[in-house]
């Protein structure tokens, strides 16, 4: 089975406990029992393409300079989509799959893809459990996002894919969950959540190891809104994958066969504390 695995890294040198887990993630990709290329889009980071060659795993690298981006910013979602993708159409991948530097899956994911037998077909793990300050927080809190996604796509479905990028912005932090389900609605994949077959590890950066902070993370979710909001207006798309944020993401992806005990709970009690989100949302109004 042949993977084009799309991954960014973050600059090294600047947090030896960052650079040992993008080293460990990249060996924990090279476990795997499947033919797997990493498609890397950098933004002038220090040290990424070094590493690379010193880790023996096959990459396909890209280089967007910095003076490309908007003003200020370090790096850009869509512009690696469109690297990818533009490189899976042209090559003939069974996958393609998007995660972070910063997760850790078992190697049996390639066993469980292997066995799909959907042509079109959008699979992914929610919720992670997250790895915050060297613990691990309860799963039943508030969802950590979605990390991982495998894409299996007709030739047919590549092509639509390449063609909604372009209609499509995305700088920094914020909004791409959304953009992959929304993707999913578009092309009528067939959803399923794997949480139930496998779990996602994600260990969360240090905001002071990058020069970031929540409200770094809440203004460039806040643009990058913008755009999503154009996006789906384009491509005649719920504006709820912008406005209900996570509660109309899983309403979208839910799927009976896909839940275990835990994630019943887990859906449980994100939406019986949404009257109280709601309430607090609309306080926080200026």
């Amino acid at each position: 089975m042949k993977i084009l695995w799309q991954v960014s890294f973050r600059p090294f040198g600047r947090s030896k406990i960052n650079d040992d887990i993008q080293k460990k993630f990249v060996e924990n990709i090279k476990k795997m029992k499947a033919d797997i290329t990493l498609s890397v889009t950098q933004f002038d980071d220090y040290g990424v393409k070094n590493f690379l060659n010193k880790s023996n795993i096959k990459f396909k690298y890209f280089n967007v300079p910095k003076i490309k981006l908007p003003n200020g910013s370090k790096y850009s979602n869509s512009m690696m989509l469109i690297n990818s993708i533009k490189y899976f159409i042209s090559k003939d991948f069974d996958y393609f799959v998007f995660s972070n530097a910063d997760v850790f899956i078992s190697k049996n994911i390639v066993k469980i893809l292997s066995k799909q037998i959907h042509s079109d077909y959008m699979g992914f793990v929610y919720p992670n459990i997250l790895i915050k300050n060297g613990k691990k927080h309860k799963t039943f809190l508030p969802h950590y996002g979605i990390d991982f996604i495998a894409f299996k796509l007709s030739k047919k479905k590549s092509l639509m894919f390449y063609r909604l990028l372009k209609d499509y912005k995305q700088f920094d932090w914020g909004v791409i969950d959304n953009f992959y389900i929304s993707v999913g609605d578009k092309l009528d994949l067939k959803f399923e959540n794997l949480y139930k077959k496998i779990k996602l590890k994600k260990i969360e950066n240090k905001f002071k190891d990058f020069k970031e902070n929540r409200n770094w993370q809440v203004q460039s979710w806040k643009k990058n809104n913008l755009y999503f909001k154009k996006f789906l207006k384009k491509n005649d798309l719920s504006s709820l994958y912008a406005y209900g944020s996570y509660y109309f993401l899983l309403l979208k992806f839910f799927r009976l066969k896909d839940l275990n005990q835990e994630l019943f709970f887990i859906y449980l009690r994100l939406y019986l504390f949404l009257p109280i989100s709601l309430i607090k949302k609309i306080f926080k109004r200026p």
